[in-house]
């Protein structure tokens, strides 16, 4: 039980060794002869030899043992017994009730094994060192043979090449001779594990990566792929496709995306000691379902660019700036929530970092991004029902990692003005870091947190070409928000790899326009009422289920998961709630006389959504929130859902958490194929990955990121069946595509929406408000529909500039336009606003499209109550409680000119009325406030016929948070009783008017004291 004598390498000085090659530039090639394969193999093991692998002659598994016994002792510093050797090796190493799952969880999740010693002390004994891996040794093997009958193998085998590490068998490479199809290496793994790998010891189940190559492409893949393939043969499904085959193995590449496929590139790259031991010791994740994946090069160059961007900031103190952050732009379907699992997991280790916090911006991302972080590693994330729960975690030392939604983050920030987690170093990271987390939540939380290294992912930046007229003019694209862009991988990159599929698009015309009608003359009749008529409804349902077969591919047979699926299944994205019911209704109609074995399965999901149109390509989120629809869209899901149980034989509804139960089940059944189609507005669009979905049919009008966030639903990778992501268009989407492919195709695009001298807007913007008041003199009635739409236009002009000249300090001082005048005129906007939206309403045809309003940016500018009563004080100190007419018109023009405000009008006039010099103006307010708040609660408790002590509760909660609590059992609380007879107790009506009442109350009152 002596102690062996090593050498062991402590580190003095850790350079930050990139996995990947930032740049390869190949040797010119001077070989013009044939290579035979022995060739290729005696070259390929000069050059493992030449990078310090240290070539064995091993060809009996006695020799395989004997070295990896004194591989482990010098490892390990140790010595064994032979009792120590033999009971280890038996029990620990090579048992003969294991198989490549549970020598691959060994190596993945348990490489330290405890040696019970002859003296009865224990040991632990390493199997790879991953915290230094200098230490770990690699040595190379060629030509092993397994005869037949060999330990049980079926057929005599001798394989390639094996990189042995510590002894063990990690890396296996098969190689073919130049101009032999690749695939043949492919399947003699297969053949390999069928006849030998598992015999005798089994040592090369321990085999973790496998790289094929013909000499002039080279690819690698996880051993994972290999045992599925297996266990599918054995099932007598190999002949089948299957999601487990060749699609599935990855080109290795340099940092630039650029493939090195030729087998002498590779060896120098991937086969470059630390990069092959990174990607075995820190580039894998076993799944709870026992599937190694291993990263990608691109996954693998952005984790390590953002932990190098940790390491830097921290040594040169820039936490909490944008400097010590950066984003990363990984196309749709690249795989960005294993690359953020693993940085994040990464992070945690690195000894500064306090906490990682993962950010995502809708509450059904928080969901699949857990469930996807637990498929990972269970147990290593945090998730959050509620805000007080994210502040349990936020507090707890021992959750590292935390996944959450920007709306509980943004909350949590607003209810604690200090906290003692703001100091800690925390690494922020926002999945898909679209525009709805440029404004205020995003600079609440950069503003509270103080030592922050702050990153995003995204497949669809917001570049200067797509950002949107509104905003902060400095915080209008990604690059802006996050800093530097880090890595770049994009939709061109993906489809040349194959990682992710190309794009196949059918656009079919529904619409025939009159000679001379141009489709821009179309959407002035109101388009959307027009796509929505019933016949075209009937022919667009007709020629999907007319084409369904084909496009889904239904006469292709695969296996995936162990199930036998026959085709794909799809979505259908339509363009409002209205149009969603209105295909429903029209697929359960023409199914009606169909068997029930032949009808197409169709499901139906949508929630309340602020706007369903899209704005700046962006679509919107869809949360769980069901209150928010309309009685109609309500009533016709709960129709739907139960169309749904009868179809499932399951039980959900369109309440908070039947609605959200109802959703992971659609999930489930959409990615295990049980439904065939399912309609949506905007939910599935963004976020949702399943692979068995290849087609996307689309009514709806799409663009930018919007529309490569819904092509890329359907190009997800599965098996050799699904060659392509199909969409099918029934608008002209085709210049929209182009643009949208062209713009996120092109990894140079413009990243920061550069400013331009002050002096050219301040030029810009005083030649637009002479133009302004000469039109449109202040005061002066704007008559006639050209005329206001004139002025639309040139005041939204305006409104922009003065937003960017804002951000200017020397407009502080030169801006020519009097307060008084910009009142009256943003008071005008605002008017011929409001008169639009009613015609729009009512007459869509008489709106042109290209009318734009900038609400986003007059709420910039919003006039408060503070501001009003500095103006009812500054109007008492002058003239006491006299009436004076011009500082009653000039807070009168101040309402008008404020969208917060208008609803408040009333309340402001009837105080200004009542206002005395015998108090404060704000006491005199608050007690004028609360009577009238009082009072007007009172009317509507008695007009509902509410309960009165759990209303009072309920609205003073709503003032406090600023909006009416719509789900959950507070609002059912303080209804009225209701007759058990009628269909819905009169419930679901009351509680929609009572939700109206109470939000319009609230909107009302909320901040006024």
């Amino acid at each position: 039980m002596s102690e062996a004598q090593a050498i062991r390498y402590d580190p003095i000085a850790v350079s930050n060794e990139s996995t990947v090659v930032s740049e390869y530039v190949p040797d010119k090639q001077n070989a013009s002869s044939y290579q035979s394969e022995a060739q290729l193999e005696t070259e390929f093991i000069r050059l493992l030899e030449s990078q310090a692998y240290e070539y064995l002659r091993i060809t009996s598994e006695a020799d395989l043992i004997a070295n990896l016994r004194r591989q482990l002792e010098t490892l390990n510093n140790v010595t064994f017994s032979e009792g120590e050797w033999e009971q280890f090796f038996s029990s620990q190493l090579a048992s003969s009730n294991e198989g490549i799952a549970e020598k691959t969880r060994r190596i993945q999740e348990d490489h330290i094994q405890l040696l019970r010693r002859d003296d009865g002390s224990t040991k632990n004994i390493a199997l790879l060192d991953k915290s230094n891996i200098h230490n770990n040794r690699v040595q190379v093997i060629n030509q092993y043979e397994v005869a037949e009958g060999n330990g049980g193998a079926t057929r005599t085998n001798r394989y390639d090449v094996t990189v042995l590490v510590n002894g063990l068998p990690m890396v296996h490479i098969e190689l073919k001779r130049r101009g032999v199809d690749l695939r043949e290496a492919f399947n003699q793994i297969n053949r390999y594990q069928r006849d030998s790998f598992w015999a005798g010891s089994g040592l090369f189940e321990y085999v973790q990566l496998f790289v094929i190559s013909n000499g002039t492409l080279t690819k690698y893949y996880s051993n994972t792929i290999r045992k599925q393939r297996l266990e599918e043969s054995k099932k007598g499904s190999a002949k089948s496709k299957t999601s487990n085959s060749f699609e599935f193995t990855s080109w290795w590449a340099d940092a630039h995306n650029k493939p090195i496929q030729d087998l002498t590139a590779f060896a120098k790259t991937f086969f470059a000691k630390h990069s092959l031991l990174n990607v075995l010791t820190k580039y894998c994740v076993l799944t709870t379902e026992g599937m190694l994946l291993v990263m990608r090069p691109y996954q693998i160059v952005a984790t390590e660019r953002i932990l190098q961007r940790i390491a830097i900031s921290t040594n040169y103190k820039t936490l909490g700036t944008i400097d010590a952050g950066g984003y990363v732009w990984h196309t749709t379907g690249s795989g960005k929530t294993l690359t953020s699992f693993k940085t994040a997991q990464l992070a945690t280790r690195i000894p500064s970092v306090d906490k990682v916090l993962f950010v995502v911006d809708r509450k059904d991302l928080d969901f699949q991004t857990m469930r996807e972080y637990d498929r990972f590693e269970k147990g290593a994330a945090n998730s959050n029902q509620s805000t007080a729960e994210l502040k349990k975690q936020l507090e707890n030392p021992s959750a590292r990692i935390v996944v959450t939604t920007i709306q509980k983050l943004s909350k949590f920030v607003d209810r604690h003005e200090s906290h003692a987690v703001y100091n800690d170093h925390t690494v922020i990271i926002f999945d898909e870091c679209h525009r709805s987390q440029f404004g205020d939540m995003h600079q609440a939380i950069t503003r509270a947190f103080k030592r922050y290294n702050l990153f995003g992912f995204t497949g669809t930046p917001i570049f200067a070409s797509n950002a949107s007229t509104g905003g902060k003019p400095q915080l209008k694209t990604t690059e802006q928000a996050f800093g530097d862009k880090l890595h770049t991988y994009t939709i061109v990159d993906a489809i040349t790899d194959k990682n992710v599929l190309p794009f196949r698009i059918d656009y079919v015309n529904t619409v025939k326009m009159t000679p001379g009608l141009t489709e821009q003359q179309v959407s002035a009749i109101d388009a959307e009422r027009a796509l929505l008529d019933s016949e075209r409804i009937r022919q667009i349902v007709a020629y999907i289920r007319e084409h369904f077969d084909q496009k889904t591919k239904r006469s292709e047979h695969y296996t995936t998961a162990g199930k036998r699926m026959q085709g794909f299944n799809s979505l259908f994205a339509t363009a409002s709630i209205d149009a969603a019911k209105a295909y429903y209704m029209e697929f359960k109609s023409q199914q009606e006389s169909v068997p029930a074995s032949e009808r197409l399965k169709v499901g139906i999901i949508y929630s309340y959504a602020a706007n369903e149109e899209l704005v700046d390509g962006l679509l919107d989120e869809e949360e769980f929130e069901t209150d928010g629809l309309s009685m109609d869209a309500r009533s016709f899901l709960d129709a739907c859902i139960s169309d749904y149980n009868e179809m499932f034989e399951v039980s959900y509804d369109s309440a908070s958490e039947g609605f959200q139960n109802y959703y992971k089940d659609l999930t489930r059944r959409l990615r295990e194929r049980d439904l065939d189609l399912v309609i949506v507005v905007n939910m599935f669009l963004t976020g949702f990955d399943a692979t068995t979905l290849n087609t996307l049919w689309v009514d709806k009008n799409l663009r930018s990121h919007g529309l490569i966030q819904a092509y890329s639903r359907t190009n997800r990778i599965l098996n050799s069946v699904k060659t392509y992501g199909n969409i099918v268009s029934f608008r002209d989407l085709e210049q929209a595509t182009n643009d949208a492919i062209a713009l996120f195709g092109n990894k140079d695009a413009k990243g920061v929406v550069l400013l331009k001298p002050y002096q050219d807007y301040f030029s810009e913007y005083l030649e637009r408000l002479n133009e302004l008041k000469t039109q449109f003199p202040p005061g002066e009635h704007i008559v006639g529909e050209q005329a206001e739409r004139e002025f639309v236009e040139l005041w939204g002009a305006i409104t922009r500039l003065r937003n960017i000249l804002t951000s200017f300090d020397d407009f502080q001082h030169q801006d020519v336009l009097e307060d008084r005048q910009e009142q009256d005129y943003r008071a005008r906007y605002l008017d011929i606003y409001n008169e639009r939206r009613k015609l729009l309403d009512a007459e869509r045809a008489t709106i042109n499209d290209d009318l734009v309003f900038e609400i986003e940016l007059i709420k910039q500018v919003e006039i408060n109550v503070d501001y009003i009563l500095m103006l009812v004080q500054q109007h008492r100190d002058r003239f006491g409680d006299g009436s004076d007419t011009e500082i009653k018109e000039s807070i009168a023009r101040s309402i008008d000119a404020s969208p917060s405000l208008r609803n408040k009008k009333d309340l402001i006039e009837a105080f200004i009325e009542s206002v005395n010099t015998a108090e404060e103006v704000d006491q005199q307010w608050a007690e004028f406030i609360s009577k009238r708040r009082e009072e007007e609660l009172e009317h509507i408790i008695a007009a509902e016929n509410l309960r009165p002590q759990a209303t009072k509760a309920f609205v003073m909660a709503a003032l406090r948070d600023g909006a009416v609590a719509t789900s959950g059992t507070a609002i059912t609380g303080i209804l009225p009783p209701v007759s058990r007879f009628s269909p819905d107790g009169g419930h679901g009506e009351t509680k929609q008017r009572v939700i109206e009442r109470l939000s319009a109350f609230v909107a009302r009152f909320f901040g006024l004291g």
